[in-house]
């Protein structure tokens, strides 16, 4: 199915033992596209994982680390977390944060907290609730010493690409991307009448709308989307989105990269929902 919205999707809470957040999935072939909420004063202890992140801010702020670097960030600025970064991310006490969150599928959506080793396979959603359930501390003992989390040489992984949401629209279209190890994060900016697309998407693509209305079709499908819908394009399948009359379009999109696409092909999708 090429068109989402969050609401009204089951919400779950993954990484009980080290974080807060809690929101629905879609599950692509290469990228797990989320929405997440942490209420206001709580959010996730340090920790890691080998795939790449990708947190943008829609509602909110939140205290941020990402190796040694401390920030506070809130919408119109992403968070680049790089494959075993240690990082943490909590909302501030002021308010609940709300944000998209892009991981890719070389590993499930488990990660490992900071002073522990990274388990041999990654473990799945099932296995944790099942730990949880039984009363049993998902994670590893606690081994500093054999922690693979990165903490130096990660170089600046903020990203503001707007001063605010609400702030006004670009005069034309403009888009700012950054590539990362897996995954390409882009945020876009469109006036009326134009218009993107593609016989065949080179890469699996996730759209977001956050301002004005696109007209769209992924395949044989059609849907106008308006603020707050999902766009899926597989990777080979035809797409093309036109930017209705009444005003611009913004959305945040990410794309697959060449060296995710190879690694999904060599050692297949993590399986988040194993037994």
């Amino acid at each position: 199915m090429p068109f989402y919205r969050f609401e009204g999707m089951k919400s779950y809470r993954f990484n009980p033992h080290l974080s807060t957040a809690d929101g629905p999935v879609i599950e692509g072939e290469t990228m797990y596209f989320r929405m997440v909420t942490k209420k206001a004063g709580t959010g996730a202890e340090l920790h890691y994982h080998p795939n790449e992140l990708i947190a943008f801010p829609l509602r909110g702020k939140g205290d941020c680390v990402v190796g040694k670097d401390r920030r506070i960030v809130q919408p119109g600025t992403f968070v680049h977390f790089p494959p075993y970064a240690r990082h943490g991310l909590k909302a501030t006490e002021d308010g609940d944060l709300k944000y998209l969150y892009i991981k890719d599928r070389t590993w499930t959506l488990i990660g490992a907290a900071a002073d522990e080793a990274l388990p041999q396979k990654a473990r799945s959603a099932i296995e944790v609730q099942r730990d949880v359930k039984a009363g049993r501390y998902p994670g590893q003992k606690k081994a500093p010493e054999k922690s693979r989390a990165l903490i130096e040489g990660l170089g600046v992984c903020y990203y503001p690409v707007i001063d605010s949401l609400e702030a006004s629209a670009a005069s034309g279209h403009c888009e700012r991307w950054v590539e990362g190890t897996h995954i390409a994060f882009g945020f876009v900016e469109s006036p009326p009448g134009h218009t993107e697309g593609a016989k065949r998407a080179e890469h699996e693509i996730f759209l977001y709308v956050i301002e004005g209305a696109l007209d769209a079709q992924v395949g044989l499908k059609k849907r106008k989307a308006g603020k707050g819908d999902v766009i899926h394009v597989p990777r080979g399948t035809a797409y093309r989105w036109t930017v209705r009359k009444g005003g611009p379009a913004r959305y945040a999109a990410v794309r697959s990269t060449q060296r995710l696409e190879a690694a999904i092909r060599r050692n297949g999708a993590a399986n988040n929902w194993r037994g």
